[in-house]
């Protein structure tokens, strides 16, 4: 299935890497990976948690332009830079879906682009 619509946050690496923040392919919106930089910059560096909650904002806004919402979200993949972060990891994720849910998994990885990055996203949304 081709693509319906691909949807952009305007960072950098988009262009870069050619890819879209997003892909709407029929009731699907897949996200790629997203992590707490904005305009270029890490924000809340050192803190998991608080990287963890930014990233879930980009992911909300491309969900967002899409006509969805977090709760729509049906998969998370959560890859973290230090297994020492899975505590602040889960504990925004369990503040974020408690009650929706989502199939997840959560994998620690060799490392980021940018050191300072503790965590990066991926979500799948479903439109009813």
């Amino acid at each position: 299935m081709a693509a319906d619509r691909l949807i952009s946050s305007g960072g950098p690496w988009e262009n870069v890497a050619g890819y879209s923040r997003a892909v709407v392919a029929g009731p699907w919106v897949l996200v790629s990976g997203s992590t707490s930089t904005v305009e270029g910059t890490v924000r809340h560096v050192g803190d998991a948690y608080a990287q963890t909650i930014e990233a879930f904002g980009v992911i909300r806004r491309a969900l967002e332009v899409a006509g969805l919402s977090l709760s729509d979200i049906v998969r998370t993949r959560l890859y973290l830079a230090d297994m020492a972060h899975l505590d602040d990891v889960a504990r925004a994720h369990k503040e974020l879906f408690d009650v929706t849910r989502p199939a997840n998994t959560m994998i620690e990885i060799s490392g980021f682009a940018d050191p300072a990055m503790l965590i990066e996203v991926e979500a799948d949304a479903y439109r009813a």
